[in-house]
């Protein structure tokens, strides 16, 4: 089997004259996943490549494939994401990924953005301040989730209070109101890495309708889903389908 004329065309857009050692040492698993990946996965063109791109690097961080990470950045910089789009992918998964795991991804995109002359800090795209932070925050989260937040206050028990104001604050207050992308595009990141992170189905349930509040739609969840599913596998693509069939209308 060799790699089809479409598959290599793809490759090639995101990694202009990139020679795979794999390619030598493994050519039977390469041909396989770049046919698969860079062929038939892409014939589903409901995400630009912009987009594809940024939900796939927001996996890879839940994921914590930092190698992978590094060559998809390059790819994602090929194709037009901008040095703070892929800052603000990285800061975006501090809330739910935890600093623990997204820690390398801060180095190995510092590393990456530096090679290609890219002077660092960037412009930093915070909003809030200290004073600010909980009621911007707790007005995005109604604005994604409702009047469910609400309820959500009144039913937590008063020794669990405070979580629900971090969520308010820090989850939403002092990500979700950054600059650097829209609304739209951080809660369909959000999505992406809780289904990439697995065993989070409850919190993704949410993440759906989240995703549905705010313009993303059934098509767009399935969409991302299936360009994820080349680099999380399918056990938590099937789960996250099943959570998507639950929340939406086939």
């Amino acid at each position: 089997m060799a790699i089809s004329d479409e598959a290599q065309r793809n490759h090639d857009a995101l990694f202009p004259n990139h020679k795979s050692t794999l390619k030598e040492t493994d050519p039977e698993l390469i041909e396989l996943f770049d046919n698969w990946a860079f062929g038939e996965v892409l014939q589903d063109e409901t995400l630009d490549p912009r987009t594809r791109l940024m939900v796939q690097l927001a996996a890879m961080i839940a994921c914590h494939a930092v190698n992978e990470y590094r060559v998809m950045l390059g790819g994602a910089l090929n194709v037009g994401v901008t040095p703070v789009e892929v800052k603000e992918i990285v800061y975006q998964a501090v809330p739910y990924a935890g600093m623990a795991r997204v820690f390398d991804f801060l180095h190995a995109t510092n590393e990456v953005l530096r090679s290609r002359g890219i002077p660092l800090p960037l412009k930093g795209q915070s909003t809030t301040n200290p004073a600010t932070r909980f009621d911007k925050g707790l007005e995005v989260q109604k604005r994604i989730f409702g009047d469910s937040i609400d309820q959500m206050y009144a039913k937590s028990p008063k020794d669990q209070l405070h979580l629900q104001k971090h969520l308010s604050a820090n989850c939403f207050g002092d990500y979700y109101t950054r600059t650097g992308l829209d609304l739209k595009t951080r809660e369909l990141l959000t999505f992406a890495m809780i289904a990439s992170l697995g065993g989070c189905e409850p919190q993704l349930a949410g993440h759906v309708a989240g995703n549905l509040a705010v313009g993303n739609d059934r098509k767009v969840l399935v969409s991302t889903i299936t360009h994820l599913l080349p680099f999380i596998g399918y056990p938590r693509t099937l789960n996250a389908i099943k959570v998507i069939n639950q929340g939406t209308a086939a």
